[in-house]
C-alpha cells in the first residue's frame, strides 16, 4: 500500500508541476517508467457517448496529429469499459496483456486508460486503476486552463450557436453522490435550436433545470444564454424558485426580443423532506417506480417570456427513493422521422445506470432522425436513493448502489458554469 500511495502521488506531483498540455504525455511517462508499459494512450468519451477518440502521447503533444475515432457500438471493449466501470484485461499474445481502466470523476464517464502490459500482477492492476483516478482528477484541474480537453472530445466541427450552447451545460454530464445519481445529454440540430440543462449542488438541496428556447442557429443561443444566466444569478444568490423562475422569465422580457421558452426548474432536498418543481410550458416529467413508467401531470404555467404569465406555480412533486426521474425536451419525439418511445425505453433500461439511460435514449433520437435530427433533444435522468441516515448524512461513505458503478460521497458534485 505504502508503495501504491508513493506511485500515486508521484503521478499527480509530476502533472502539477507540468504545463497543463502535457499532463497526458507526463502520466503515460510515469506508467512507462513503473511498468514497463509497451504503449500508453486516453480515449476520451465523446460529447453524446457514441464514440472515444483515442490520444496518445504524440496526439496529446502534436495537434497537427488527427485522434483515432473508435465507434462505441455496444460490444466494444471500451464501451464495456464505460458502462461497467470495471478494469478490464485483453491478452495481446504470450505474456503480454492490454489493460483499460476507466477514467472517472464522480460519476462523469471522462474516458479510458490503456495500457499493453508484458507484467501484470494484482498489486500492477492496483496501481493502474489509481493512475487512470487520479487522471481523472488531473483532467478535471487541468482542463481549465487548456483546450485540449475540449477539443478531444469533439469529432465533427462546432458552429458559433454551438459553441455558446455547449459553454452554458455543465462541465460534467454525469454526477453521483449519496443520494442520487444524475446524468444528462444534449443532441443538437444542425440549425441549434436553443436547448440547455443545468444541474448543481449545494449543502442541502440538488438544483436541476431544462429549458428550451424557441429559434435556431445564434439566436437560440443567446436567448439560452439569458436563461441559463438569469437562473444561474438567482440561483447563487440564494434565491427561492418561485423567484428564480420570475427573473428567468423578466430576463426574456427584457431581453429576449419578443420570443418565449419553455422550461422546467427542480429542487430537491437533500434530507427528504421534499421536491419542487416550477413547469413553464414543458413537457410532462416521466417517473419510474416500481417497475411502471408515468407521465406527472402537474399544472402547466405559460412559457418563460410571454407577457401574461404572472407568478410562477411552485408545486410539489412526488419523490420516493429508488424512483428514477426523467426531464426532457419536446426534440426527445418532435420532429423525428419515427416516433421514440420514451416510456418504453425507460422500462427497459431500468436496470441500467443513467448515465447509460441517457446514451440509450440519445441512440434512439440519433438513429430515429437518421443522424440529422430537426430539433434539438435534451434529456436528463435522475435516480433518486433518498436521504442518508442521520448519523451519517455527510459522512464520506458511498452508498449502496443496485447499478454498475462506483457511487461517491454525499454533497459531492458542485459544478460552475464556464
Amino acid at each position: 500500500m505504502g508503495h501504491e500511495r508513493t506511485g500515486l502521488a508521484e503521478v499527480l506531483a509530476a502533472a502539477e508541476d507540468a504545463a497543463p498540455m502535457d499532463s497526458l504525455d507526463v502520466v503515460a511517462r510515469n506508467l512507462r517508467d513503473r511498468f514497463g508499459a509497451r504503449h500508453v494512450s486516453f480515449l476520451f468519451a465523446d460529447i453524446v457517448g457514441r464514440r472515444v477518440l483515442r490520444v496518445s502521447e504524440k496526439t496529446a503533444t502534436q495537434q497537427e496529429h488527427r485522434a483515432e475515432q473508435v465507434p462505441l457500438d455496444g460490444s466494444s471493449i471500451y464501451d464495456e469499459v464505460l458502462r461497467d466501470q470495471k478494469l478490464v484485461r485483453v491478452p495481446e499474445g504470450e505474456q503480454v496483456q492490454r489493460v483499460l481502466a476507466p477514467v472517472s470523476n464522480r460519476g462523469d464517464a471522462i474516458g479510458v486508460l490503456e495500457l499493453i502490459l508484458r507484467q501484470v500482477t494484482p498489486d500492477v492492476l492496483d496501481q493502474v486503476e489509481e493512475a487512470a483516478h487520479a487522471l481523472a482528477y488531473i483532467i478535471v484541474t487541468d482542463r481549465r486552463f487548456t483546450d485540449l480537453y475540449h477539443s478531444g472530445n469533439r469529432t465533427t466541427s462546432v458552429s458559433l450557436a454551438a459553441e455558446i450552447q455547449r459553454q452554458l451545460l455543465p462541465s460534467a454530464p454525469s454526477c453521483e453522490a449519496a443520494e442520487f445519481t444524475l446524468a444528462g445529454a444534449l443532441v443538437p440540430a444542425a440549425d441549434i435550436a436553443g436547448d440547455t440543462y443545468d444541474y448543481t449542488l449545494d449543502n442541502d438541496t440538488l438544483h436541476v433545470s431544462v429549458t428550451d428556447a424557441m429559434g435556431h442557429d445564434v439566436n437560440a443561443a443567446l436567448m439560452a444564454t439569458l436563461l441559463v444566466n438569469a437562473s444561474r444569478g438567482a440561483r447563487r444568490a440564494g434565491a427561492d424558485l418561485a423567484e428564480q423562475a420570475r427573473q428567468t422569465h423578466q430576463a426574456l422580457l427584457d431581453h429576449g426580443r419578443r420570443t418565449f421558452a419553455t422550461g422546467q426548474l427542480l429542487r430537491i432536498a437533500l434530507d427528504g423532506t421534499g421536491a419542487q418543481l416550477v413547469n413553464a410550458g414543458h413537457p410532462w416529467p416521466l417517473r419510474l417506480r416500481d417497475g411502471t413508467v408515468n407521465e406527472l401531470h402537474l399544472a402547466v404555467n405559460l412559457p418563460f417570456g410571454v407577457a401574461e404569465q404572472g407568478p410562477y406555480q411552485v408545486q410539489d412533486l412526488d419523490l420516493h427513493p429508488r424512483d428514477r426521474l426523467l426531464l426532457y425536451t419536446d426534440g426527445m419525439q418532435e420532429g423525428q422521422p419515427e416516433a421514440v418511445n420514451l416510456p418504453g425505453l425507460i422500462h427497459d433500461t431500468a436496470a441500467d445506470h443513467p448515465r447509460e439511460v441517457v446514451r440509450t435514449l440519445v441512440a434512439a433520437v440519433t438513429d430515429a432522425s437518421k443522424g440529422h435530427p430537426r430539433d434539438d433533444a435534451t434529456v436528463l435522468c435522475l435516480d433518486w436513493r433518498g436521504p442518508l441516515p442521520e448519523a451519517t448524512a455527510r459522512t464520506p461513505e458511498p452508498a449502496a448502489q443496485p447499478q454498475r458503478a462506483q457511487t461517491p460521497v454525499g454533497g459531492s458534485c458542485v459544478h460552475e458554469g464556464p
